[in-house]
């Protein structure tokens, strides 16, 4: 019988457009996997993976109680059945309630903190709230991993989780076979091209890119301002469709709608931008550096990780238009060798430090820590049952 990993996230599409690797290394290896997220349009793609889906219906961004016991029970329930040999839980929902019922049930837990969102950029109630149930739902934990060193710490520091049991993954990886780096277009067909990708969100930055934009268009007016990613409209911190098209009707910039695949729109672009307020390590400019774009963004938690502050791209003011205005224009002035030298710069970066074959790695390590434990744990009771273990 094949061991079995649960693997939960609070969208599948996150599941398939961020684990796919992992997912598919863990079955070559022998793994039964079990995805368990809300179902929505990538469920069947995951299932073409070669896993199992199971579809847990979540409150993503809501916290009333009541739903969160439900989802706690649902959680119960759906591993009393499948009895894995691990959960790996990813995003908050997952890594709380998740964990607590695998806790329960004396499954083993890996957890992934990749990035800890709006609920920790300000100090509320609702943060303390959260801080005490990643608190009690870490305590067992047999890993917890961190995609920087600054949320490793603030979680060691606050005793939201023991050090011993913490480790870093270099975010979520990038496969570099994937994202192949390609010449930009030359700016003598077009004129030069910003590209931001997100969600689209205020906590990314995007407000502050839209200011900007009307700061560089008045020293270069044919510069092009993009936004790539889908309107989260669920979530409070969302920029609205109707707001975003009124920014279009200004000719600030030009929405490009959603992508299963953003490498066209990066080969497209002259230099990737994300103004964001704090993230684990953004996906956006891995893939942006994987494919040799320059990048601007923010020096905070995360986003600091991917760029070295003038070597592959400018790090700008969190929450400052003006500076990040600034970082674009110089950014324009460049020559183009000295942007393609950045890109380059960028690329072998991400090549060293963030392949997915490390994250991959040190899963597989992890979970194989967890099954020689559980035969370890067999053998012995077996051996105080016989005769000669009296």
């Amino acid at each position: 019988m094949k061991p079995k990993i649960v693997i939960s996230i609070n969208t599948a599409w996150n599941i398939f457009n961020f684990r796919s690797g992992l997912i598919k290394s863990l079955i070559s290896q022998g793994y039964d996997v079990i995805a368990v997220a809300p179902n929505d349009e990538y469920s069947d793609r995951i299932k073409e993976l070669g896993c199992k889906f199971i579809n847990l219906h979540m409150d993503k961004n809501g916290s009333h109680p009541g739903r969160d016991l439900i989802l706690l029970l649902r959680y119960f329930l759906i591993l009393k059945n499948e009895k894995p040999h691990a959960f790996l839980g990813y995003t908050v929902k997952p890594n709380v309630y998740g964990s607590m019922a695998a806790q329960l049930l004396r499954i083993p837990v890996i957890n992934n903190i990749a990035g800890l969102g709006a609920t920790f950029i300000h100090t509320s109630f609702l943060t303390r709230i959260v801080r005490s149930l990643y608190k009690f739902a870490l305590y067992r934990s047999h890993r917890v991993f961190f995609q920087n060193t600054d949320d490793q710490e603030m979680f060691i520091q606050a005793g939201l989780v023991r050090s011993e049991i913490t480790d870093r993954v270099p975010g979520s990886g990038i496969n570099m076979v994937h994202y192949q780096s390609a010449l930009p277009i030359s700016l003598f067909s077009r004129s030069f091209r910003f590209l931001l990708v997100a969600r689209m969100l205020k906590d990314k930055g995007v407000n502050e890119f839209v200011d900007a934009a009307r700061t560089v268009r008045q020293r270069f007016p044919e510069t092009e301002f993009q936004l790539l990613g889908f309107v989260d409209a669920e979530n409070a911190n969302a920029i609205s469709a109707r707001q975003i098209k009124e920014w279009e009707d200004e000719g600030l910039i030009r929405y490009m709608g959603k992508t299963d695949d953003v490498r066209p729109y990066l080969s497209a672009a002259d230099c990737v931008v994300l103004p964001s307020y704090r993230e684990g390590v953004p996906r956006s400019l891995l893939e942006a550096a994987a494919m040799a774009r320059p990048i601007i963004t923010t020096d905070t938690v995360g986003c600091r990780d991917v760029v070295d502050d003038q070597v592959n791209g400018f790090l700008c003011r969190v929450k400052d238009a003006n500076d990040l205005a600034e970082k674009m224009i110089a950014m324009v002035e460049l020559c183009p060798e000295d942007r393609l030298k950045m890109g380059e710069a960028g690329k072998q970066k991400v090549k060293t430090e963030f392949d997915e074959k490390v994250v991959i790695q040190k899963y597989l390590e992890v979970i194989g820590e967890v099954l020689n434990s559980e035969i370890a744990m067999k053998k012995n009771k077996k051996m105080a049952l016989t005769p000669d273990g009296k």
